[in-house]
């Protein structure tokens, strides 16, 4: 328990003993670094990556022993890699730094003394007395003491922190908020009891003790909505007066910083595949040649000609030692075939093309001012790979804007211009059902001109602005405000509960519970009424999609409320098990009812919201919807967004089939029912819209699955996880109803594990959709707020645009990655090989093939920016076509582009093109005398022949590739190539002074003044790219893809365009 003494005035002697507590200072920190600490650590967390780990024992190889290459080779490369991320991150933490100081210096006014100070809020210590004025953000979590409204409240937006925008009503200590200067507050003698901090933003538990003179203190019970919370706002009220807890780390917002779990995409876990898969290769080719060397030396006069004659120590030393020496040595040569440069260009590509994703005006949403939002780029890729998309309903398929539709009083049904007209009210329970939606609610009146911004006229025709954290609410309270009554208790509003209480006085002194709700949780509490009439129309107002909600009443005895206030005093001062023990007492309040009637308002579809399921379902991609509404409201959403088809067959597995039979037997009948057209086969995963077969959509609600997820009662290990599973994946479309924020979560889970292990997207609005969504990976930015969009991967304002986002951002986010990851792999072995097979010619000497530089900037410059942009602005097919032809995106799903025979063609294509540079040079320099001169072609002339054709030939395959030309893709390629030149000209060309040797001089410029090397080179880069495009032609001819067919098409409409303009 923390004690807090409020102003730091200590308690009254012979009170309670003063024991002074350390607390921090109101001080955050968000930054990962310090000036002193950021080059350990950021080195120490870039070593834990294993690439950049091998290549420093690499380079540590190359500084001990005596290997071929210049440690330089490896350093440079490394340093590089180390460097641009090192400044990335640095960068980043920069920024944390510049918003942390903003935050820490923010001026903040507290009482010292009896007046009002100012101060940075840094300097803010636990127990200082602060006041805040509107439209200000709390600058640690404070206790709520006094308002300069009447009623002792305030009204706070908390959608920096959970994201929701509505307002919300705080309430002030009882016995506090009358003091209403700084003079009052000043003298206020008090001490705090609660809870240590923790991270549940809606919970709080405490208690404050308010000494009055000599008197025995006032405990008074502190609850969450006597907290606001640092971040929060406030607002519609000119000023509060609140005690600090919670200061800086220690607040409900910073303990809220928490980085997500880090989810890897399925191009990543590929690579590192790859990678291990090159890594064996890399240790195959070392160990070979190692063997192969001692083969070669086994003759005495290999071993030491007469020029190189060994001293006694060589001769001397252990052969083990020595082999593994050379092993090493063989090691660093091929080293280069794992690409270290490869891990910051997809870093570099994943942060950029990113930016793409943000910058599309035509997901922009002009209504709320919010375009997309990008919280980590590591997973672009993945959102060309989805195969289960989970989705909330209302707010996400629905506008989550409430229109009254009608009420139903005692089996009668009235519409909004009746009541408006006052029409009704012509006897008691007409009345008392206004009353009660008048009274249980949490809708407040705004009397200001003006809304945060907004004008009255802007908002409605009303008298009156009501504010409130539900939409449900201001849609039943508008218009009626007739009635006067004293508000004596609220039992607030739960997920668990699904109903709100208030309990009030008349003005005749009559006392009445009034209860609002779900009919699932009200039904079971009433004892009279007319109870089949208003459920039998609560059951046709759902089948037509509008949201119902019951409303009962019971009246209170004095001695009744005597009993239920006494009741809720003691579960409120609870400081433990506090929720529990409230739970409990509303239990025992709520009961033995008498039903008053039920209301109905629509929740209109999102616009374009079935026309984007519809493209969803053709891309191979199944919906699910996720809610908490019943399943005849739920159903009819999903018939209008078309979820759900006329032609659908409807599968129920329900609590009320549960009911009818066993769970076992529904179970084993559905699997009969979805299995008779396919017999034992599966139906495959992406089929969408199927044509030839029976479409199957299922109903599950929050029960049946509780049963499912349940381990057998017999005790066997297994359960009917996998028959659901086999029954959902025969379905087109899923929809379960009655779900709680985890079962969702579950949901997502349990696909999500399944044998195929699909790749799954979650879309919600709302923070009962937050578990949902760190499962998978999108959040959607609804009405309901934003904590949904800062725990996802990614937002988008409104559900349509969710179409784009995959069918058009994804497929091209997929397509680029897995392009450059492969071409990487190719250019490496196209670029390492000639240098194994060269071994062979120089009797396993370790002798390199390239010079140091080219060696280096292979990686780093030659090849490096063209296939970044190309991983950046390729475009196989346009935008308008994607969305146009939906099914194009089955041709990448499953991570089509990276399995394992686009791998081993692309290695294989490598190696073939490393064959040809090698023995085509090879060949050519048959005839050694090749210049004008007779001038003979030394050995490092060969090698930078080789490195020429290889240059050329790698650049020119991304050309072959690139479908979107623009001129950045012509400035890089064809730039490159013209470096390369350049470079090699000035290497050759001049005497270097801080060089020692200089072996390239002149070498590139005497390769070129020989017209068969020129021959040599166009022959061998043609012979090269011509299996490339053999392939592609042949493959195009004979079994094109949907998306080569596409292509094929829009060329003949281009030329037949450009035909009839010539003409």
């Amino acid at each position: 328990i923390r004690t807090i003494y409020v102003g730091h005035r200590e308690p009254p002697p012979g009170t309670e003993a003063y024991i002074p507590q350390r607390f921090p200072d109101n001080r955050i920190v968000s930054s990962k670094y310090t000036f002193w600490n950021f080059v350990p650590k950021n080195l120490f967390e870039q070593f834990r990556r294993i690439a950049n780990f091998y290549f420093l024992i690499i380079f540590l190889v190359q500084l001990i022993i005596d290997t071929p290459t210049s440690p330089v080779t490896s350093g440079l490369p490394l340093l590089f890699v180390i460097t641009v991320t090192a400044i990335k991150q640095g960068y980043e933490d920069w920024l944390r730094h510049k918003a942390d100081n903003a935050m820490n210096q923010y001026p903040v006014h507290f009482i010292q003394h009896g007046k009002l100070v100012r101060k940075q809020s840094r300097k803010l210590r636990v127990g200082d007395i602060v006041m805040v004025k509107e439209d200000e953000t709390f600058p640690c979590d404070l206790i709520f003491l006094s308002s300069s409204r009447e009623d002792g409240t305030c009204f706070v937006t908390t959608a920096s922190l959970d994201g929701e925008s509505s307002h919300k009503t705080h309430y002030a200590v009882q016995d506090t908020k009358a003091f209403h200067n700084e003079q009052e507050m000043d003298a206020l003698h008090a001490t705090i009891e609660c809870e240590q901090p923790q991270p549940d933003l809606y919970k709080f538990v405490g208690r404050i003790n308010v000494y009055h003179d000599r008197n025995e203190p006032t405990a008074r019970p502190l609850g969450s909505e006597n907290l606001l919370l640092r971040g929060a706002t406030l607002k519609n009220t000119e000023k509060i007066f609140g005690v600090a807890i919670y200061t800086g780390m220690e607040t409900k917002m910073a303990l809220n910083y928490q980085a997500k779990s880090q989810k890897r995409s399925a191009v990543e876990k590929s690579m590192n595949v790859f990678l291990i898969v090159y890594l064996c290769i890399l240790i195959s080719k070392a160990l070979i040649n190692t063997v192969l060397k001692y083969v070669w030396q086994s003759e005495p006069f290999r071993d030491e000609p007469w020029y190189n004659q060994k001293t006694e120590p060589e001769r001397k030393r252990n052969l083990f030692l020595r082999a593994f020496t050379d092993f090493l040595a063989f090691m660093v040569l091929f080293n280069y075939i794992i690409p270290v440069s490869m891990y910051v260009t997809v870093e570099m590509q994943k942060f950029l093309g990113s930016y793409f994703l943000t910058w599309d005006e035509e997901m922009f949403d002009e209504d709320t001012g919010e375009g997309p939002l990008v919280n980590t780029s590591d997973l672009n890729e993945e959102l060309g790979q989805i195969e289960y998309v989970f989705t909330d309903k209302t707010g996400t398929l629905t506008e989550n804007n409430m229109e009254f539709v009608e009420c139903c009083i005692e089996g009668h049904v009235y519409v909004p211009h009746v009541i408006c007209n006052g029409q009704i009210l012509h006897d008691c329970t007409e009345e008392l059902f206004f009353r009660a939606l008048c009274l249980c609610h949490t809708v407040q009146v705004k009397d200001d001109d003006s809304v945060d911004g907004l004008k009255k006229s802007q908002l409605s025709r009303r008298s009156c602005i009501y504010i409130s954290s539900s939409p449900d609410e201001v849609a039943l309270v508008e218009g009626i405000q007739r009635y006067v009554f004293e508000l004596l208790e609220v039992l607030s509003f739960d997920s668990v509960r699904r109903r709100m209480s208030v309990i009030v006085r008349s003005s005749t002194g009559h006392i009445f519970l009034f209860c609002k709700g779900a009919d699932s949780s009200i039904f079971p509490r009433v004892k009279e009424g007319k109870i089949d009439q208003i459920r039998s129309r609560v059951e046709r107002n759902a089948v037509e999609g509008l949201r119902t909600l019951c409303v009962a009443y019971k009246e209170l005895t004095a001695e009744e409320y005597s009993k239920v206030q006494k009741l809720l005093q003691n579960a409120k001062l609870a400081l433990q098990d506090r929720e529990k023990k409230l739970a409990e007492v509303y239990e025992k309040i709520e009961r033995d009812f008498i039903l008053l009637g039920a209301t109905a308002v629509e929740d209109r579809l999102q616009e374009k919201a079935a026309d984007t399921i519809e493209a969803l379902q053709k891309a191979g991609i199944k919906v699910w919807v996720l809610t908490g509404d019943k399943m005849e409201t739920a159903a009819a959403t999903c018939y209008a967004c078309k979820l759900f088809r006329r032609n659908t067959q409807i599968l129920e597995l329900t609590t009320k089939k549960i009911e009818e039979q066993s769970l076992h037997d529904v179970l084993f009948d559905l699997s009969k029912t979805v299995l008779r057209h396919s017999g034992s086969l599966t139906r495959d995963t992406f089929s969408g819209l199927s044509t030839d077969m029976q479409d199957y959509g299922l109903i599950i609600d929050g029960a049946a699955l509780s049963l499912i997820m349940k381990p057998r009662q017999d005790g066997s290990s297994g359960n009917y996880r996998e028959l659901f599973l086999e029954i959902c994946r025969n379905c087109s479309a899923v929809l379960c109803c009655r779900m709680a924020p985890l079962q969702k979560a579950q949901i997502v889970k349990l696909i999500k594990l399944s044998k195929e292990h699909p790749i799954t997207l979650a879309i919600g609005d709302g923070a009962n959709d937050v578990s949902m969504i760190l499962e998978a990976h999108v959040g959607i930015i609804g009405k309901e707020g934003r904590q949904a969009a800062r725990n996802s991967d990614y937002a988008i304002p409104k559900f349509k645009h969710l179409k784009k986002m995959l069918l058009v951002h994804g497929h091209f986010y997929y397509v680029r990655i897995s392009e450059l990851v492969q071409y990487f792999f190719y250019k490496n072995v196209c670029f390492i090989f000639p240098q194994f097979l060269y071994q062979f010619f120089c009797g396993f000497s370790q002798q390199t093939l390239y010079d140091t530089a080219y060696l280096t900037l292979y990686n780093i410059s030659f090849t490096s920016l063209p296939i970044l942009f190309y991983g950046l602005m390729e475009q196989h097919v346009s935008a308008d076509t994607l969305k146009r032809e939906p099914s194009l995106y089955r041709d990448v799903a499953k991570n089509a582009l990276l399995r394992w025979r686009a791998f081993i063609y692309w290695t294989f294509l490598g190696v073939f093109d490393a064959v040809v540079f090698f023995f085509g040079a090879y060949l050519l320099y048959d005839n050694t005398v090749v210049t004008s001169n007779g001038q003979m072609f030394g050995n490092w002339t060969f090698g930078t022949l080789v490195f020429t054709v290889l240059v050329f030939t790698v650049t020119l395959k991304l050309a072959l590739d690139t479908h979107y030309w623009t001129w950045i893709n012509h400035f890089m390629i064809w730039g490159s190539l013209v470096f390369y030149v350049v470079f090699s000209l000035l290497w050759g060309g001049i005497i270097w002074p801080f060089l020692n040797y200089q072996r390239m001089y002149y070498v590139f410029m005497q390769m070129l003044s020989s017209g068969p090397a020129w021959l040599g080179i166009i022959l061998l880069i043609t012979v090269s790219l011509l299996p490339d495009v053999l392939k592609k032609v042949l493959c195009r001819q004979l079994w094109p893809t949907a998306t080569e067919r596409i292509q094929v098409k829009i060329f003949f409409i281009l030329k037949l365009v450009f035909c009839i303009t010539s003409l």
